[in-house]
């Protein structure tokens, strides 16, 4: 078994096939296939099921996936330690975000790497949910995520960097309710047209809490792109609870910003795996954690 074997491997699971993979990696689909087959007998295990062009993880499949990442990001750690000696010139970093939260505080914290670090790139992997986030890391997708939560992150299988706290607040259109206001109570969304994300948000679960407390409104539209959520507002399709992390952008664009009475907030964190970090994970956590504000 060598690492190349596994990052094949591990490259079919991502890319959902063969095919796909050979054409990731550059290499022929037999020279491939025929990797992976010694890496099966090394094994002992077959690793797909081969249906048709199709290839399904059999369990030891799936059971390999995890140590697998492992391997590949403890050579990964080994090369960027030796990069670490020429001050971090070269390398990458995986980071996964949930979509508020990539528009900020990690615009700002990449922006502050990057110029300490020019060398080192940033790949910035979606994210979902807080949970997913956790997971990413916990499994070695990612070294870093960045997540929102609703309390501390108590999960026991990642380490969290708390950066702050980030209020919720309601973007109108311009011609939209709530002329000349600053701020808007929370029973004053009664009533009115909501675009949504998906369960396990922090927007969602913000909206779903207002609907608990008798506040009643109409779901115009749910969403998992939140890239769609200025147009949609701007369209006048609704109005969106989201976190201030959207307050300049939504701003440049014309929407009106209200805070929500009373403030609620979530907290904003950065986590990482239990355990050695890479130079670069370890560098962009300690910037993160030393930004103002955090």
């Amino acid at each position: 078994m060598d690492i190349r074997q596994l990052e094949y491997f591990l490259a079919i699971v991502d890319r959902g096939g063969f095919h796909r993979a050979a054409s990731a990696l550059y290499v022929s689909q037999p020279s491939l296939s025929q990797a992976v087959r010694a890496l099966e007998r090394d094994l002992g295990s077959e690793l797909f099921h081969r249906i048709g062009r199709r290839a399904v993880l059999t369990e030891a499949g799936l059971a390999l996936i995890e140590p697998a990442r492992e391997a590949v990001r403890s050579l990964a750690t080994a090369r960027a330690s030796v990069a670490a000696v020429h001050e971090l010139r070269e390398g990458r970093l995986d980071v996964a975000s949930m979509p508020s939260q990539a528009v900020e505080p990690l615009t700002s914290l990449v922006s502050a790497f990057s110029r300490r670090h020019p060398g080192v790139s940033v790949a910035i992997k979606a994210a979902f949910t807080s949970r997913d986030v956790v997971d990413m890391v916990r499994t070695g997708a990612v070294e870093l995520g960045l997540l929102a939560s609703a309390g501390p992150v108590l999960a026991k299988e990642v380490a969290a960097h708390v950066l702050g706290r980030q209020r919720f607040v309601v973007v109108v259109p311009p011609d939209g309710p709530f002329a000349g206001r600053s701020a808007v109570g929370c029973h004053e969304l009664a009533g009115q047209r909501l675009i949504v994300g998906q369960l396990g948000t922090g927007m969602r679960a913000y909206v779903d809490g207002l609907r608990e407390q008798g506040i009643d409104f109409t779901v115009a539209a749910e969403t998992e792109h939140r890239v769609s959520l200025m147009p949609l507002v701007l369209a006048g399709v609704g109005l969106a609870v989201v976190t201030e992390s959207w307050r300049e952008v939504a701003r440049r664009l014309g929407a009106r910003v209200l805070d929500v009475e009373p403030e609620t907030t979530l907290d904003i964190a950065l986590v990482s795996r239990r355990g050695g970090l890479s130079p670069a994970a370890a560098a962009f956590v300690t910037a993160a954690v030393s930004a103002p504000g955090s």
